[in-house]
C-alpha cells in the first residue's frame, strides 16, 4: 500500500502559517528523537531486560514522524526500510523465516544487510522477532541474536541518515528559492500534503484495516498488534499531526477542537489491538473514531486548503 497525493496550488493569499516553526519545532526535533532512540535500541539488542522497552521508545519516536514521508525519509527507501506495513502478503515473517532457516551470513555485515528486502528490516520485522511465538520462542538462538542486532543497527543507521539529511533539507524548506522549493507556497504545499496523507493513513489503514467490513471484521490486520501498540499508534499519530497542523493553520481553534475530539475518543477506547471491532458495540466506537478523523480531513480540504490557496485534488491510499 502506497500513499498517493496530489494538490493544485492556486494563486490566492496564504492564511497564517509557519514553515520555520514546522521545521524547527516539529520535524527536526522529531527526527533527532528518532535518531537518539534508535541508537539506544541498537545498543540494547539481545539484552533481555532492555530490548523491549527500547523497542517501544524507538517505535514511538518513529510514529511521531511517520507522516513526514518526503525529503530525506524517502531517499533510498529509508521510510519503507524502517516501517514496512501494511504487509498484505505476509512477506515479513516469510523473509525472516528464510534468513533464519538458511542462517544467512548477510546479517554479519551492515552494508550487505541493507540489501535485504524491506520486509525483513525495520520495526515490524523486529516486532515479529520479539513478540511473535514463531520467533520469540527461539530467543536463545545465537543466530536470532545476530539477526536482531543487524535489524536494530539498520534501523539506527536509517534514522541517522534521515536526521543528517534534514540538516540540509531544512535550509531548503525554510529559505525557498531552490530546486526543491522554488517558493514558500511550495513548502507549505509539501507540509499540507504530509498532514493530509498522514491523517488518511490513520483513517484508512490504522483504523480501516482491522475494521474490515461489518460482516467480516479483521482485527488480526491491526498495526503492531503483537506488541499491543495498535491503538497507541493512532493516538501518537493524531497528536503528531495535530502539532503539524498547528504550524500550517495557526490560531485555528476549530481545527484544534476537531483533533481534541478524535484524540479523546481514541484514548477512551481501552482496546489496545482493536479486538473489539469483532463485536457490534466495539465496531461502532471505532467507526465513530474513524468518522472524527475523516471530519478533520474534510475540514482541512474544505476550509484550511482554500485559505492556503490549495485546491485538494486526488488524495487516496492506493493498494489492497
Amino acid at each position: 500500500m502506497r500513499l498517493a497525493a496530489a494538490f493544485i496550488f492556486l494563486a490566492t493569499p496564504l492564511a497564517a502559517q509557519d514553515v520555520d516553526g514546522a521545521v524547527n519545532e516539529h520535524i527536526l526535533p522529531g527526527y533527532s528523537a528518532l535518531a537518539e532512540e534508535t541508537t539506544l535500541l541498537a545498543d540494547a539488542a539481545c539484552a533481555a531486560e532492555d530490548l523491549k522497552p527500547a523497542f517501544s521508545s524507538a517505535f514511538d519516536a518513529w510514529v511521531r514522524v511517520s507522516h513526514l514521508r518526503f525529503g530525506p525519509s524517502e531517499a533510498d527507501d529509508r521510510a519503507f526500510a524502517l516501517a514496512f506495513w501494511p504487509d498484505p502478503r505476509g512477506s515479513t515473517p516469510k523473509t525472516l523465516a528464510a534468513l533464519i532457516s538458511d542462517a544467512d551470513p548477510v546479517v554479519e555485515d551492515a552494508a550487505a544487510f541493507g540489501t535485504v528486502s524491506v520486509a525483513g528490516r525495520g520495526f515490524y520485522a523486529l516486532e515479529f522477532l520479539l513478540f511473535d511465538p514463531q520467533f520469540a520462542e527461539q530467543s536463545s538462538s545465537p543466530y536470532l541474536c545476530t539477526l536482531t542486532q543487524a535489524i536494530t543497527r539498520d534501523i539506527a543507521a536509517n534514522a541517522a541518515a534521515i536526521e543528517a539529511g534534514w540538516q540540509n533539507h531544512a535550509a531548503l524548506m525554510t529559505a525557498p528559492g531552490n530546486d526543491a522549493y522554488r517558493t514558500e507556497e511550495e513548502a507549505i504545499r509539501q507540509l499540507f500534503t504530509a498532514l493530509a496523507t498522514g491523517l488518511e493513513f490513520t483513517s484508512q489503514a490504522r483504523l480501516g484495516r482491522p475494521m474490515g467490513t461489518f460482516e467480516r471484521p479483521r482485527p488480526n490486520r491491526a498495526e503492531a498488534r503483537r506488541s499491543d501498540r495498535s491503538l497507541r499508534h493512532v493516538v501518537l499519530s493524531l497528536e503528531a499531526t495535530r502539532a503539524l497542523a498547528g504550524h500550517i493553520a495557526t490560531r485555528d481553534d476549530a481545527l484544534d477542537a476537531l483533533f481534541e475530539k478524535a484524540i479523546s475518543q481514541a484514548e477512551a477506547l481501552d482496546d489496545p489491538v482493536f479486538a473489539n471491532v469483532a463485536t457490534p458495540q466495539g465496531r461502532i466506537r471505532v467507526e465513530a473514531l474513524q468518522s472524527s478523523v475523516e471530519e478533520i480531513r474534510r475540514y482541512l480540504g474544505g476550509t484550511v486548503a482554500p485559505r492556503l490557496g490549495i485546491e485538494a485534488g486526488f488524495n487516496a491510499l492506493d493498494g489492497d
